[in-house]
């Protein structure tokens, strides 16, 4: 009876060792089939993907010229015809668009967002159109419902008095930028500004006018386009002595450091609005490069340098402008064009006569 017993533990001892073996195998041969599926889904994206046609060649006659048809969808060898790839995924609209109208109209993105607009422009308008989704006209009672959550949409886009002021100071800095024909950059540059002026809290107190004028100015200064004090008072209802302070103070509470402004930003300026020929504005480039060699740019005025520079190289093309000419776009005086003059003229007189 107890080798019985002994010879039945054994079995179920050897009964269970092969079922664990066979869950062993089973669990083998599931994972590794696994594993093919996954290598053989990741085969086949990767065949379906095209390749780009520059760094792929033709199997058959190992030609690099190849030619991608968009209406069939395939990428065909120019040298003998034979068909690379197929079946490729169009990843363009499903719309065509003649010009820029149309395919600004037709398109169903959004615009991209920006730090000129109080809500970054992420929020969605009501137009005027009265019109469904057919382009039919509206009824007379739907219109009446439609204008009435147009004006609470508009309403609840400026929902305090922190966003009114904001959208405000933001169109303004758009209104001034345009006024002075800034690039994008300088907007957004100006916008961010504006924006960390409020998060610290230093608006309160100071004209909204004021403080982004400051701010366009100090995004011109850091993006290197040439705008004087001037220029940007006169674009704006603020004086120049106010943009001055508001512009010390942002730079003292925001810890900015601003890079002196350079005379040869100045020099292209002036000769675009004195309509004078590009070698004038190349010689004035070589005169300032040796001025600032011997060090005569020191402790003056860029505009009064470029301004000088500037009717040196007028004088040396044939090209005369008067100083007063000159004077009048730089905003200077004629008196510091001709001391700036005559301390380069005698200084670059090898220069000033060739």
């Amino acid at each position: 009876m107890i080798d019985i017993i002994d010879y039945a533990i054994e079995d179920e001892k050897d009964a269970e060792g092969l079922r664990g073996l066979m869950d062993r195998k089973s669990k083998e041969r599931v994972a590794e089939e696994d594993q093919q599926k996954i290598l053989k889904e990741k085969k086949v994206t990767e065949e379906n993907i095209p390749q780009s046609p520059i760094t792929r060649r033709c199997p058959e006659c190992g030609s690099s010229r190849l030619m991608k048809d968009n209406e069939s969808a395939e990428i065909v060898c120019m040298g003998c015809g034979y068909v690379v790839a197929a079946k490729m995924t169009d990843q363009g609209p499903e719309w065509r668009a003649f010009d820029a109208e149309q395919r600004a109209k037709r398109a169903r993105a959004g615009a991209p967002s920006t730090f000129t607009i109080h809500d970054k422009g992420l929020s969605t308008t009501i137009d005027w159109h009265d019109r469904d989704v057919f382009g039919k006209r509206l009824p007379q009672g739907q219109k009446a419902q439609i204008y009435r959550l147009r004006k609470w949409q508009r309403r609840i886009r400026v929902s305090d008095a922190t966003e009114r002021n904001l959208a405000f100071a933001l169109s303004e800095i758009s209104k001034i930028a345009n006024n002075l024909n800034l690039p994008r950059n300088v907007l957004e540059t100006a916008s961010v500004i504006y924006r960390k002026a409020v998060k610290a809290r230093l608006i309160r107190g100071r004209s909204i006018q004021g403080v982004t004028t400051a701010a366009i100015y100090v995004a011109c200064r850091q993006c290197g386009v040439a705008r004087t004090l001037e220029d940007i008072s006169q674009a704006s209802p603020v004086s120049k002595k106010e943009v001055a302070r508001s512009y010390r103070f942002l730079l003292k509470q925001l810890d900015y450091f601003i890079k002196p402004v350079k005379p040869g930003q100045y020099i292209t300026k002036f000769c675009n609005q004195l309509t004078m020929q590009g070698k004038v504005e190349e010689i004035a480039h070589k005169i300032l490069f040796a001025a600032i060699e011997l060090k005569l740019t020191s402790g003056r005025g860029p505009t009064g340098i470029a301004a000088a520079v500037s009717y040196i190289a007028s004088i040396l093309t044939g090209e005369r402008k008067t100083q007063r000419e000159i004077a009048e776009i730089a905003q200077v005086t004629e008196v510091t064009i001709r001391n700036r003059y005559k301390e380069l003229a005698e200084r670059l007189q090898f220069i000033v006569y060739l």
